[in-house]
């Protein structure tokens, strides 16, 4: 699509009115405002939270006024995101560095929806061709229909991938585990995941496990990921080694793959039939929703839980298309973001979790937000003047109380982010207790962000009577900027809808900050190093008295220690 003028080389977003305007505000309520002051508005509160399929955003704890929304909705403006998100659904190609679409919201459209074209062919009916075939698949495996080589069900599956391959399956493998009808479809049958190629991670993978019972579903869309590589081969042959049966066999009925490479699956001994396909515009960190996620999460629950999943995602892809900025949840979510890194000097955020079902949800977003908008050049190569990006982390609440909130309350300023829902998968009343386990959860919840915004003075500390020495080591600053997102419950629709929230959060920074969100350079020159390492260590392993050769005086000293030590 035609590119804003602002985004040529005569100049970037922090060249416009609307970023001055903001830089401006920002000093003003930087020196005029405090969180305690701002939440006591009743008026002020309720214009800072939007409901919005069945979820509630509450915003009323950013250091921020409804001035300030509407600033941040006119930068959106000026960057023309309703015009990017619109070229997106479009499957215009706007990864300009690869040349291709960004089209993952075609994974979960409804089959019989309207075309969604790229180059000219319908994606929804190859996405759902697909589908479908993975829905047969998942379903002959777990019924017992498709057998192991020595005629046994295959009640364990362990999916083997990396990155975007690995930490979105994985986040949703968590957070069904205690959903009632994903529990019950998963009982009997076991899904681990195989990322790392640390030998210690196969060990752990597979351990206790029996090959005769084993699916291995390999990911990798290019079928040359070097760890996922070797961690497929050394698990080919511990199938072979494992079941006593012609490896041709083995292979063809334990292991299956998604990955776009026929001719190399073909080669690894992978039925043609078995083999589920993606498309080069889905991204890794964007793929749960293909094969990727879907193969293995359906062998585990049942494809008709990924259906509701994916419907779940449908309907925040539509909300994203359609509702008002004013009212967008990924669009406000994404501003406010924007607000506190680039206006504010956050650099990082916590996304905290009230829930144990989103344990892994933290790490999924720390690669779908920081590979995504880690950049320093515009989407034409200027040199941006601002940084871009978050750092994130986080941890399931109330566990993280107890690790890093001290920092957040009384060190670093680091803006939160709390998800919570209102009812529990798992409810708990004890006898003799006062309240619901959930109910505790959820009352930590709440009072967090209030702790944050408001903290307290060392009057108030004197009023509870703290001594005056221990006044100032108990006394909190607030001010500490958060967000708020409440559920009704995590279903499996649910989890799709936060899932592609999330998504487009990422989308609307990066389409602010003019970047390419959907590319990921960064991760390749630590690869290419990699291979000249892998050469010096072929070589030094063949001959003790090989040359350490082409490296800078500490890598050096540092292999050579290696090597050393681990002979």
């Amino acid at each position: 699509p035609p590119l804003p003028p602002w985004t040529m080389a005569t100049g970037t977003i922090a060249d416009t009115p609307e970023w001055t305007a903001l830089a401006e505000h920002a000093k003003v309520i930087k020196s005029t405002t405090h969180l305690k002051d701002l939440v006591a508005d009743a008026d002020r509160c309720a214009a800072m939270s939007v409901l919005a399929e069945d979820m509630l955003f509450d915003f009323s704890r950013q250091n921020a006024t409804a001035e300030t929304k509407e600033l941040l909705l006119s930068l959106a403006r000026a960057a023309d995101v309703e015009g990017r998100r619109n070229a997106m659904f479009a499957g215009e190609k706007i990864n300009t560095t690869e040349n291709r679409a960004v089209f993952h919201p075609a994974l979960r459209a409804p089959k019989g929806s309207a075309p969604m074209l790229v180059d000219g062919v319908d994606m929804v009916a190859e996405v759902h061709t697909v589908l479908d075939a993975m829905a047969d698949f998942s379903d002959r495996v777990r019924s017992g229909a498709w057998l192991g080589s020595t005629g046994k069900p295959l009640t364990t599956v362990v999916a083997v991938g990396i990155g975007g391959s690995y930490l979105g399956p994985e986040f949703l493998c968590e957070a069904l585990k205690t959903d009632p009808a994903a529990s019950a479809a998963a009982e009997g049958r076991t899904l681990r995941f195989l990322a790392n190629v640390d030998p210690v991670d196969f060990k752990r993978a597979t351990a206790g496990l029996d090959p005769e019972t084993t699916l291995v579903v390999i990911v990798s869309k290019t079928f040359t990921t070097a760890e996922t590589m070797l961690n497929a081969r050394t698990i080919r042959k511990w199938l072979t080694d494992g079941i006593e049966a012609d490896n041709e066999s083995i292979v063809r009925q334990h292991v299956v793959a998604c990955s776009s490479a026929l001719d190399k699956t073909a080669a690894f001994g992978i039925d043609p039939a078995n083999v589920f396909g993606f498309w080069d515009w889905v991204g890794g960190r964007f793929s749960v929703h293909s094969a990727v996620g879907v193969l293995p999460l359906s062998l585990q629950y049942g494809f008709p839980i990924m259906r509701e999943f994916l419907d779940g995602a449908h309907s925040m892809d539509q909300h994203f298309l359609n509702a008002p900025l004013e009212e967008n949840l990924p669009v406000l979510l994404g501003l406010f973001g924007l607000w506190n890194s680039s206006f504010l000097g956050h650099a990082t955020r916590a996304v905290l979790p009230y829930s144990q079902a989103l344990l892994r949800f933290p790490a999924h977003l720390q690669q779908l937000d920081m590979e995504s908008n880690g950049k320093s050049v515009a989407l034409d190569g200027t040199f941006l003047p601002f940084q871009t990006g978050e750092i994130l982390f986080g941890e399931p609440g109330t566990n993280g109380q107890h690790s890093f909130y001290q920092l957040m309350h009384q060190g670093r300023v680091i803006p939160a982010e709390f998800i919570g829902a209102c009812k529990s998968p798992n409810p708990v009343f004890g006898e003799g207790e006062k309240v619901a386990s959930h109910d505790e959860l959820m009352c930590n919840f709440f009072a967090q962000a209030d702790a944050l915004a408001c903290g307290k003075t060392m009057e108030e500390c004197a009023a509870d009577g703290d001594t005056e020495e221990l006044q100032p080591h108990k006394a909190f600053s607030g001010n500490r900027p958060s967000m708020s997102i409440l559920v009704s419950e995590l279903t499996p629709f649910k989890l799709g809808q936060l899932l592609v929230l999330y998504e487009h959060r990422v989308a609307v920074q990066g389409m602010v900050w003019n970047i390419n969100s959907f590319d990921q350079w960064g991760v390749q020159l630590g690869k290419v190093l990699a291979g000249t390492v892998r050469t010096q260590l072929v070589a030094s392993r063949a001959d003790a008295d090989a040359p350490i050769e082409g490296f800078n005086p500490s890598s050096a000293s540092m292999l050579q220690f290696y090597l050393n030590q681990s002979k």
